[in-house]
């Protein structure tokens, strides 16, 4: 008891808090072309290609799938709509949606890919 009456309690002194090993500034380092943003840059180009060879790979193959089914099962492939036989009305007017779709999908998910990389950068 007479201890801690007579000798105050050790304080430490630091000079500022760190919450990391360092603070990085992205936006620097992508400007500056460093390692650090080249890295960046690479990932999301990497994110942008991955997204485009798997939206590819889905058109094709639905878009192949449709030679297959006519080919499996010769009644489709001759039935007809409005007098136009089912081939040419899936060839001829239903591709084009799948197509749009694809696109559509394709810039919703490449601007979100962007968005996130400004947020990183901006952080």
């Amino acid at each position: 008891m007479d201890r801690a009456m007579s000798s105050p309690e050790r304080v430490r002194v630091v000079l500022a808090q760190r919450r990391g090993a360092r603070i990085v500034r992205t936006r620097v380092e992508v400007q500056e072309q460093t390692e650090v943003g080249d890295a960046m840059i690479r990932g999301l180009v990497r994110a942008q290609l991955w997204l485009a060879v798997r939206l590819a790979v889905l058109a094709a193959g639905v878009l192949c799938a449709v030679p297959v089914v006519l080919l499996s099962f010769p009644a489709v492939s001759e039935a007809t709509v409005l007098g136009i036989r089912l081939p040419w009305v899936v060839l001829g007017a239903l591709v084009y949606p799948v197509l749009l779709t694809t696109g559509w999908v394709y810039i919703r998910q490449a601007e979100r890919n962007e968005q996130e990389f400004t947020e990183l950068v901006d952080d």
